[in-house]
């Protein structure tokens, strides 16, 4: 993947950012209510909780939140220590990436909860915000995703309706060929898709399997850890969420969409012209795990296919999957980490930050100020922990 270059190096401070730290009082003037719930729905607590941690009514929060009223000064930085945010957090005239649910698609909608709904659109929000800040210093990839109403490479091009249709025409615009498509991820990202996973701190956001967000001016897919670290799971997922946007404008949540962008993962990962010669016809499980390990999908994901395509009945295919089950965790069944696959982890983010690192002098703490977050936290969201071991007096 290549970012294009770097751009200008003349960036000027906001307003009330990078200048040291911000009065209270200066805070309360400029106090931006949206910022309130941002952060409230990161730290996962409701507004009964935040107002018994600062000593206020529930309502109170309430309306600080529609903004009809403000903290009091003097309740700012117990606000932040709440919250876990710099008090600048607070500050208005920064940008701000908004979502609502119809805005990101999310998986199993029933079983999330909206505190996970609204922890994962707030998470997305900032990866959109330090995004915004990196393009500003180095050009990312252009947009080549038809279909997404932000493309800069297909601008109001859009794919056929046809989930099986869309899959082929967008491996024949990226020049994927007929054959297995080699590190999705990267791929996703090298056409100007934000692809990230979130740190491990964002607990109620690893707790949803992945999900897309196609209301902002750059498409992302955050692609959480997996129960099973499977790296065929983490596949099959970018190419869900991939699905979702170009076929998608917005999210109705409904099993409809789900099985759309189901159907768009298979064939985009395994083109039913090309898979079709391969899979055996009767259930052959060494078989079907040499063409897993070729095509980059689950022996089960393999499965289902056969039985999609009509080579085999659904009797046969639950046969097949009570045979997996006594298969798993044997050599050729047992899941593939996806640390073992750096094609498949995100890196666009990183590396445009170290480009800028490198060629302007970009610092962490830069950003966490233009962005009013703690050091921690870009460093969070750019993957790259601090390794300084943590000293403690005993």
């Amino acid at each position: 993947m290549t970012l294009l270059r770097v751009m200008g190096t003349d960036h000027p401070t906001l307003p009330g950012l990078g200048l040291g730290e911000a009065s209270p009082k200066a805070i309360w003037e400029g106090f931006h209510a949206p910022r309130l719930t941002q952060a409230r729905h990161l730290a996962g607590l409701t507004k009964k909780e935040v107002a018994e941690r600062i000593g206020v009514s529930a309502a109170a929060v309430g309306q600080y939140e529609t903004g009809s009223s403000r903290p009091r000064p003097e309740l700012i930085p117990r606000l932040a220590e709440v919250l876990d945010v710099p008090p600048q957090f607070f500050l208005a005239g920064r940008p701000m990436g908004k979502l609502d649910t119809s805005m990101a698609h999310f998986r199993a909608l029933r079983s999330t909860s909206g505190a996970q709904r609204n922890k994962a659109l707030g998470f997305t929000g900032q990866v959109w915000e330090l995004t915004y800040a990196l393009e500003k210093r180095v050009q990312l990839p252009l947009v080549d995703l038809p279909g997404f109403a932000g493309g800069e490479v297909h601008p109001g091009v859009e794919l056929p309706s046809e989930p099986a249709a869309a899959a082929r025409e967008l491996r024949g615009r990226w020049g994927l060929g007929r054959g297995p498509a080699r590190h999705l991820v990267r791929q996703m990202e090298a056409h100007g898709v934000v692809v990230v996973t979130p740190p491990e701190a964002d607990q109620g956001t690893v707790r949803i399997d992945a999900f897309a967000a196609s209301g902002l001016p750059r498409p992302l897919v955050v692609l959480t850890p997996n129960r099973a670290d499977d790296v065929y799971r983490h596949r099959f997922s970018a190419a869900h969420e991939l699905g979702h946007l170009v076929l998608h404008s917005a999210s109705t949540g409904d099993s409809q969409q789900e099985r759309e962008a189901d159907a768009f993962a298979a064939e985009l990962l395994t083109p039913r012209a090309s898979i079709l010669p391969l899979l055996p016809k009767r259930m052959d499980m060494a078989r079907l795990a040499d063409i897993s390990r070729t095509w980059g999908v689950s022996v089960k994901s393999l499965i289902y296919r056969c039985r999609e395509v009509g080579m085999i009945s659904d009797a046969t295919a639950s046969r097949a999957y009570q045979r997996l089950n006594t298969l798993v965790g044997q050599p050729g069944y047992t899941a593939e980490p996806i640390s073992g696959f750096p094609g498949e982890q995100p890196v666009m983010l990183r590396k445009a930050f170290e480009l800028a690192e490198r060629d302007q002098g970009l610092r962490i703490v830069d950003l966490a100020r233009e962005l009013a977050w703690k050091p921690a936290r870009v460093r969070e969201l750019l993957g790259m922990p601090d390794a300084r071991p943590v000293l403690r007096l005993i």
